[in-house]
């Protein structure tokens, strides 16, 4: 199911960056550091803010989507780490492509700073969803089996009844 709403959400995205625009002129691609958030800034808090919020939004689903697409929801804290950086270099992937694939559309342009606030977006959303799913789905398994005798694992018992050939 969560591959599916990770295909939806790209082809929602896709549609949204990719399709051609009539427009008489189009802006000089941005390809500056913090220059297009420092000009929207420059229209007012609140289409800023707007501006700004659509570029965090954008790609913000992948956050979650990933990790339930990749089943990677378990672990230990060095996992949910390991989590949170392959979901980012997943979204500065997606969010290149769709900026390179943008010099090809009539009317889109190559923005810098989208790259950035994509990834943002995609980084802010996992750390504020993914860790609590962790930690719910951790409660609904119970408590972690505990072996009674020291130095011994779970396994060794299983191992130990299978005749080994040399």
């Amino acid at each position: 199911m969560s591959g599916v709403l990770l295909a939806a959400h790209l082809v929602l995205v896709g549609w949204l960056t990719l399709r051609p625009l009539d427009v008489p002129w189009a802006a000089a691609a941005n390809l500056t550091f913090l220059e297009g958030i420092k000009a929207d800034l420059a229209y007012g808090p609140l289409e800023a803010a707007r501006r700004i919020g659509e570029g965090l939004a954008l790609l913000a689903p992948l956050g979650v989507l990933l990790p339930l697409a990749g089943g990677r929801f378990s672990g230990s804290s060095l996992g949910a780490w390991s989590s949170l950086a392959r979901t980012a270099g997943a979204a500065v992937l997606v969010s290149l492509s769709i900026e390179m694939l943008q010099t090809a559309v009539p009317g889109q342009v190559v923005d810098v700073d989208s790259l950035l606030l994509n990834t943002a977006g995609v980084v802010l959303a996992h750390l504020a969803v993914v860790p609590a799913l962790r930690a719910r789905l951790r409660r609904s398994q119970g408590p972690t089996p505990r072996i009674a005798r020291v130095g011994i694992d779970p396994w060794t018992e299983v191992l130990s009844a299978v005749p080994r050939e040399y």
